[in-house]
């Protein structure tokens, strides 16, 4: 049989080789209750509590064990807590409430005294000057036709929001469910869960916006004519057209209930009640620049505005509705503040120099100044979709003296900061260049 077939010119196909076996991926939801209790018991109280805010089934073996509880006790009896600075923690409050002022201490602390680093990756292609961070995740944009979500501590691009035409990016915001963005002269949405959709309102329908807010189901679009036009996002209809400024809206922000807050180019803040259109009061800094960023403390209801000239103002707009403070952090416009939701005690500032200054909310007191160290350049690289390669820059932070003149340091090492937001212990940068920036705080 051999013979004959190879005659005839043919061989027989060799053997194929065996599949090899599919090796089982273990997830973390594979360890049993055991294996998971003995890691837990093993965590310190700020781990801890990160793990309880995984899951629900990680919860309630945490719950379970009552290892919250004892963690909390034993630093209470080993000193930990009250060594950290200005700690108000009673035994008669809650235990979720004490382990929010416990972070909160721990964030504070990190901000204003602890070693930094900054962690920067290529994010776009093109410069872009915007970012939002939420829940461990940054969304950044404005500047090309992409919007890019980024998990806070991989680095890695969770997702891309591709705008619908050539009309510019203004502004946006997002959540869990959706992000909202103001794109040319119209709003438009991009569902983040189930199907993939955007939803836009008609075009036309403003004069030029230049910022927006939003809180379901009303997004309010601050606009070059002193106007703010309030939309149904669903309906896609502006149900509200409120006159707000003589000059430009900069700036938006809303109150928890319905007070809307709007910054001009002229230097004024308005606010007024969007229930009954009506205008509640106006505020009015001692310099004569124009109001470029805002940021509202719901819990404190203190109200913070940077300004064209380097100024940080301060305002109580449910006591005394008056100004608390005012101080120049720079001679330069501050293009962004922001402070984590729960903090009363630090706002971050950031501006043209490039310099990003922790400020006490009481006092407006200037409590760091930091800028990237250059010298300490580390380069590092993760594997990405479609088989490139993200490389990801890490460099020290160096803290300014209070007698350091930064107009003498070099341009280099400090970008100018168009954008920031605040996590735990973690700002976010925009610097109009292609670059996202983490700078992460330790204790």
């Amino acid at each position: 049989m051999e013979a004959s077939t190879s005659r005839l010119g043919f061989k027989p196909p060799p053997p194929s080789p065996p599949k090899p076996k599919k090796k089982r991926k273990t997830t973390i939801l594979a360890l049993n209750h055991d294996l998971l209790c003995i890691i837990f018991a093993s965590l310190d109280l700020v781990q801890l509590v990160r793990c309880s805010a995984v899951c629900k089934s990680w919860t309630s073996v945490i719950d379970k064990l009552k290892l919250l509880q004892l963690k909390f006790h034993n630093q209470q009896v080993m000193g930990s807590v009250s060594s950290l600075p200005e700690t108000s923690i009673s035994a008669g409050k809650s235990l979720n409430f004490q382990m929010e002022q416990l972070a909160m201490e721990r964030h504070r602390f990190s901000l204003r005294e602890g070693p930094a680093n900054v962690f920067q990756w290529k994010g776009h292609s093109v410069g872009v000057s915007r970012c939002r961070m939420k829940t461990g995740m940054i969304l950044t944009g404005v500047g090309d036709k992409l919007l890019r979500l980024w998990s806070a501590e991989s680095y890695k691009c969770l997702d891309e929001y591709r705008l619908p035409d050539k009309a510019p990016l203004i502004d946006f915001d997002f959540d869990e469910n959706k992000v909202v963005g103001l794109v040319g002269t119209r709003i438009c949405i991009w569902t983040r869960t189930g199907t993939r959709n955007i939803f836009s309102s008609r075009d036309g329908m403003f004069t030029r916006g230049l910022c927006l807010c939003y809180m379901d189901p009303e997004a309010m679009v601050g606009c070059e004519d002193g106007k703010v036009r309030v939309f149904d996002m669903y309906s896609r209809r502006c149900s509200q057209i409120i006159k707000m400024h003589a000059g430009s809206v900069t700036c938006l922000s809303l109150t928890d209930d319905q007070l809307l807050i709007s910054g001009s180019s002229l230097g004024g803040i308005s606010l007024s009640d969007l229930s009954s259109d009506q205008q509640v009061m106006t505020l009015k800094s001692n310099s004569s620049s124009g109001v470029k960023t805002m940021c509202l403390n719901p819990r404190s209801n203190l109200l913070f505005a940077g300004s064209t000239d380097g100024h940080l103002s301060c305002w109580d707009i449910r006591l005394t509705r008056s100004r608390l403070w005012e101080t120049r952090l720079s001679s330069n416009v501050l293009y962004s503040i922001n402070h984590m939701r729960n903090d009363t005690s630090t706002i971050v500032a950031g501006g043209i120099d490039g310099v990003l200054r922790i400020v006490d909310q009481d006092t407006g007191e200037v409590l760091s100044r930091c800028v990237m160290d250059d010298s300490s350049r580390v380069v590092s690289s993760q594997l990405r979709g479609g088989g490139s390669h993200q490389v990801t820059e890490k460099k020290a932070v160096r803290r300014l003296s209070d007698d350091e003149r930064i107009y003498l340091m070099s341009a280099a090492p400090r970008p100018p900061i168009t954008c920031l937001s605040v996590g735990m212990q973690k700002v976010v940068t925009m610097n109009n260049d292609k670059c996202v920036r983490v700078w992460k705080f330790s204790q």
